[in-house]
């Protein structure tokens, strides 16, 4: 089943999620119509290669016409002529921030059917949940509608106002230009009268005005305050969540939408103050309100305005190397990095001629020793993107780092921290005038790990995973002088989203707890009164806590390396070897001893389950069920690595696995996937074993197998059979020969 097929069996509460990722970057119409297409190409890699993004835009576009031409339906057609033109304006000239969007819909969609697998959502994604929650955007839509509808109004005023301004102007010069005796009679009384009556309605009117304008101000000022500031600061805690494998990150440009109407409603109004200003300049009088409170006004105007714009300047995409696009904020010195800023106020008003500046490592806090210089341009000036809106915004591209370098030649020491735990900073700054007002614009990207070696990589990631899991700062580089404790409850959300993010398929509750247990999170399951596999809540543990150093530097009781290492070794094994195994969902990954003797124990001889070593880095291993006169004997076959890996694949090692023993002849033992899965019909479409159609040769395969050694298999206990050297037919022959059985009798195991 397509995912798109599966995404529209989810249930409402998911599929809101799901609608929340498709807008005018990527229209949902499309999505639907070339889903097969659009889930078969690669775009991941398009979108840090350009001219692989050029190929699949231009398919999408005839994609798209081919689509519009068989539609029937004469609105559909039509809207599918909009979306095409659409997407040609907004993607021709950058075809790569498409399969960007694209990609990171296909993830996110990944990951919500990765969620609906699990009981219930993590604390985490709970949050995020209620911080971009369609009621809070409705409150937002209404408020700041509400703030430009009295804005308008205030405009009517003031132009009603000005109208009633010239007609005193006018009475008024009437009656200075009758001589004094025609003043005294009693049409110029009538005319005084009607003057006074007239400057009393503009003296009224002119403070109603105020007073409005006194009370948008007010709202403009809480809107700011209590509505745009945490609504910015959940969109940064939701890039830091996004960072590290969460939801992907949407709402940008409607929180842009947000600043710029909210902008736009104060420089309406600041027009409206020097209106006012000119009106006081053709009539004042004693006791006029404008002279006396339009000052204020305008002051507090421009301050919301300097503190609107100076907010609005983000870090939109994070420092990335583009060949680690899933990894960011680990740079490496000498390799190329990418990072873009942008401008969430559009502003016709201001010269778009703004250039932005960005600075490493801008304020050192005390005894950093190890310091960096950027090696390439570092300047850039804003421009508008068509396709963002119109904002103005300034991506760097090609940014690269350089360590310096003391008077002796050698580098600074790293001091009492790794260099996987030194954090940096890039900051951005930008200054223009705009209103007399000089802004001083200045941001910062999150905290960086700079490495010098790509081995240093896995501790790095440890390392912006457990800052932007238990921090919301966003330069606290000093966190790992004394990093604080993570819940498990945190955690191994966290831990669930590294395999979405990477394998495509997260954790489900049963391997979570397996790694809580690993980690010593966990109650003994006598504590908690329940078995293992029964309906356990999915986080059940968030009053443990675990330490950065159990979960990086301190090694797993009994082995050579720590949980995150053994961890991300799996995460590699899988992404690089056992990717459409993991995502069929056969591996069952992280399971105990004792959990797969449970789960074995009653099962048919020949049943067997995949799950990854505790003892090798980046192993997989797989037991099956043996019964020997009544007596039920569990056999696991050593741990394959990447090296075994690479000659045969897992599919092709169960499909050929061979295990010999005490003269009997070579057979594979491995007849069902656990629960109950026939081998063939489990992995038969993953075994591709079709000869090529022009090598001439005749094809060979490499046979996996081990030697039942008679002292190692005990009752309900492991046997360890290690995996000799993938064998060829001939060598296969030569081994039947020496163990004295008929080859003529046995079934071919391999298609004709």
């Amino acid at each position: 089943m397509s995912q798109w097929n599966q995404i529209q069996q989810l249930e409402f509460r998911l599929l809101e999620h799901v609608d929340y990722l498709y807008d005018d970057n990527f229209p949902m119409d499309i999505r639907q119509g070339l889903a097969s297409w659009i889930e078969s190409q690669n775009w991941d890699t398009a979108a840090n290669d350009e001219s692989m993004a050029a190929v699949l835009f231009t398919d999408m576009i005839a994609q798209v016409e081919r689509l519009r031409s068989q539609e029937q339906n004469f609105l559909q057609r039509h809207n599918l002529k909009i979306i095409q033109q659409h997407l040609q304006v907004k993607y021709s000239s950058s075809p790569a921030a498409m399969a960007g969007v694209i990609s990171n819909c296909l993830r996110e969609e990944q990951r919500i059917l990765s969620s609906a697998c699990m009981q219930e959502q993590g604390p985490l994604e709970k949050s995020l949940q209620n911080s971009v929650g369609f009621e809070r955007q409705k409150n937002m839509d209404n408020s700041i509608g509400m703030i430009r509808a009295r804005v308008q109004i205030l405009d009517q005023s003031v132009k009603y106002l000005e109208d009633m301004q010239d007609d005193f102007d006018y009475r008024y010069k009437i009656l200075q230009s009758g001589d004094q005796g025609e003043r005294n009679n009693e049409r110029m009384k009538q005319i005084k009268l009607k003057l006074q009556e007239t400057l009393n309605r503009l003296d009224f009117k002119r403070k109603d005005i105020l007073t409005k304008m006194d009370i948008v101000i007010k709202e403009v000022d809480d809107l700011m305050t209590s509505h745009l500031g945490p609504v910015l600061r959940d969109w940064k805690r939701r890039q830091q969540i996004a960072a590290i494998g969460g939801p992907v990150l949407t709402g940008l440009d409607q929180l842009q939408n947000w600043f710029t109407l909210t902008a736009q409603s104060l420089f309406q109004i600041k027009r409206q103050l020097d209106k006012l200003g000119e009106l006081v300049l053709k009539v004042t009088y004693d006791s006029d309100p404008i002279p006396l409170q339009k000052p204020q006004m305008d002051e507090r105007v421009k301050y919301l305005i300097y503190h609107l714009i100076k907010s609005s300047f983000v870090v939109e995409k994070q420092p990335c190397m583009p060949m680690h696009a899933q990894r960011p904020l680990i740079i490496k010195t000498g390799v190329q990095f990418t990072t873009k800023v942008r401008l969430l106020v559009k502003l016709p008003e201001v010269d778009y001629q703004l250039k932005v500046k960005t600075t490493f490592d801008k304020d050192l806090p005390p005894g950093r020793v190890r310091q960096f210089f950027i090696l390439t341009n570092n300047t850039k000036v804003m421009d508008v993107e068509d396709y963002s809106n119109g904002c103005l915004s300034v991506e760097f591209r090609h940014l690269q780092l350089k360590e310096k370098k003391y008077i002796n030649g050698t580098k600074g020491n790293e001091g009492l921290l790794s260099v996987t735990e030194e954090l940096h900073s890039l900051s951005f700054e930008a200054c223009f005038t705009v209103l007399g007002l000089t802004i001083d614009l200045e941001t910062c990207s999150l905290p960086l790990v700079v490495i010098s070696n790509v081995c240093q990589l896995t501790g790095s990631w440890a390392s912006v995973i457990w800052y932007n899991l238990l921090t919301d700062e966003p330069r606290n580089l000093a966190f790992f002088n004394n990093p604080p404790r993570a819940t498990w409850s945190q955690l191994s959300e966290v831990l669930s989203w590294q395999f979405s993010t990477f394998a495509g398929r997260g954790l489900n509750k049963e391997q979570l707890s397996m790694l809580g247990d690993k980690l010593g999170t966990q109650k003994p399951l006598s504590d908690v009164g329940e078995k293992r596999g029964s309906s356990r809540q999915q986080f059940p543990c968030a009053d443990f806590q675990v330490s950065w150093s159990k979960f990086l530097k301190e090694n797993i009781a009994g082995k050579t390396f720590s949980f995150w290492v053994w961890l991300e070794s799996i995460l590699e094994l899988i992404k690089k070897h056992l990717l459409p195994v993991w995502n069929e969902n056969y591996i069952m990954g992280f399971v105990s001893k004792e959990m797969e003797r449970s789960l074995l124990n009653d099962k048919e001889p020949g049943t067997f389950l995949l799950r990854f070593s505790e003892s090798h880095l980046g192993g997989i291993t797989f037991t099956w069920v043996e019964h020997d006169n009544g007596e039920v004997k569990l056999n696991s076959v050593a741990p394959y690595t990447k090296s075994g890996l690479n000659a045969v694949s897992l599919p092709h090692i169960i499909r050929d696995y061979k295990v010999y023993s005490d003269g009997f002849a070579p057979e594979n033992p491995l007849k069902f996937l656990y629960p109950d899965i026939p081998k063939d019909v489990a992995f038969g479409r993953l075994y591709n074993c079709q000869p090529s159609k022009v090598d001439p040769y005749i094809p060979s395969i490499l046979i996996p197998i081990s030697e039942m050694r008679s002292s190692s298999s005990s009752v309900t206990s492991p046997a360890c059979l290690s995996p000799q050297p993938p064998m060829t037919p001939g060598e296969f022959e030569m081994l039947s020969d020496q163990i004295c059985f008929n080859m003529n009798t046995m079934t071919p195991p391999y298609p004709e």
